[in-house]
């Protein structure tokens, strides 16, 4: 077992991207893995986590949720918390892995396991190759001896001695006639004072605020580089893909499936991160 440390949370800088020039190499790279998805007019199609998606996604989402960086770090830091010796930690609907990156970096242990399941094998082979090139440090094996990654559909997952379960916007892409269950099994699955941590896009039950932070929202967006047609593209291909509901709809089914102290810690326009406790 390595020497207990204690890391401080990373959260992203924009201003750390000003200090050096990058080289036309970089430039190469960066252009590769910048979002352009719904750069150019296109049919109507249903958003999906395909390669075309996966190959971007890490500036997708940082560009896409206001926050994120912040989210996934706090993740982190609440993992060194609430993490039990010898228990497991779920990271379901994982993409590429960045709340998992994120609990590993922080624990100041060893024992522990973390499962990233998601049900996108572009994703999953995407993270898979992460996980065996990245150590911890020099003198650690690379991430995938402490990470395991399973493509799988969530919903038919086992749940089991987790003493902290992520849902990083990932319910939001559930059939909302199956969300009870899950939060049923996940509720099952927890040790006794295990955490769960559930990031998601909201909506507001009343119309001049919904309408108000979805404006907010897009023009944080254009801020982000986005232009109106990728804005517009994408919101019409997540359209009953992405289903999202209010805080309180999210409330009554954890504390219908059993978890109590239930709240947000953080939000943004309608982007929200909760807590709750078995």
């Amino acid at each position: 077992m390595r020497n207990a440390r204690k890391i401080e949370p990373r959260i992203q800088s924009t201003a750390n991207a000003m200090t050096t020039k990058p080289t036309d190499n970089q430039k190469s790279a960066d252009a590769e893995t910048t979002d352009r998805v719904f750069a150019t007019e296109r049919l109507p199609t249903a958003f999906a986590f395909d390669d075309q998606v996966a190959s971007v996604f890490d500036d997708m989402i940082n560009r896409s949720v206001p926050g994120y960086s912040t989210i996934v770090s706090m993740i982190g830091v609440l993992a060194e918390r609430y993490c039990g010796a010898g228990s497991r930690i779920y990271d379901l609907g994982a993409s590429l892995g960045g709340a998992s990156f994120a609990v590993a970096h922080q624990l100041p242990h060893d024992d522990y396991q973390i499962i990233a399941i998601d049900n996108s094998e572009a994703m999953t082979s995407r993270l898979r190759e992460r996980l065996a090139n990245t150590q911890l440090d020099a003198q650690t094996a690379p991430l995938s001896s402490r990470i395991e990654c399973r493509n799988e559909d969530l919903r038919d997952s086992e749940i089991r001695d987790a003493s902290m379960v992520i849902l990083n916007f990932t319910l939001q892409f559930i059939d909302p006639a199956a969300r009870e269950a899950l939060m049923h099994k996940i509720y099952a699955g927890m040790r006794p004072g295990g955490l769960l941590v559930i990031s998601e896009k909201i909506q507001f039950p009343d119309p001049q605020l919904n309408e108000l932070f979805i404006d907010l929202y897009h023009r944080f967006k254009e801020t982000q580089g986005y232009s109106k047609l990728e804005i517009a593209q994408k919101r019409a291909a997540l359209e009953n893909v992405l289903i999202p509901e209010t805080l309180e709809a999210h409330r009554q089914r954890l504390s219908g499936a059993g978890f109590h102290s239930i709240d947000a810690w953080f939000q943004c326009f309608n982007f929200a991160s909760m807590v709750a406790f078995k």
